[in-house]
């Protein structure tokens, strides 16, 4: 698991290179993690991806070249893919569980229910 961030503002092309690919390793280990629903492991990904997130924030517009721009795609790219995997694994979750007690999901209406009208 990376360690975790310094909050040291991001004043250099370079710096913000490195931590761009600093976040691409984290997400990359947290694809990991989430394959082998390693708790531990997802929640300090989510710390490390937390504290990245607060250094991107320090960067300067000015800063973001081509090369950036394609880390950032990349990053973007799968940390949406991760985000479908955490989704799929909720639902199957949710599944089981209601699987097993017998009763329809907390979230969802059932038709009945769910249509509003109004009187004629």
């Amino acid at each position: 698991m990376a360690a975790a961030v310094a909050l040291v503002p991001i004043a250099e092309v370079t710096d913000l290179r490195d931590t761009l690919r600093h976040m691409l390793a984290v997400l990359e280990d947290e694809r990991h993690a989430l394959a082998g629903l390693d708790v531990n492991r997802i929640l300090g990904c989510a710390a490390d991806k937390n504290a990245l997130c607060g250094r991107l924030d320090t960067t300067a517009s000015a800063l973001v070249d081509e090369e950036c721009r394609g880390l950032l795609d990349a990053a973007r790219r799968l940390n949406e893919a991760n985000r479908r995997v955490r989704n799929l694994i909720a639902a199957n979750v949710s599944a089981r569980l209601d699987a097993m007690t017998g009763q329809p999901a907390l979230y969802r209406t059932h038709a009945t229910t769910a249509r509003i009208g109004r009187r004629r």
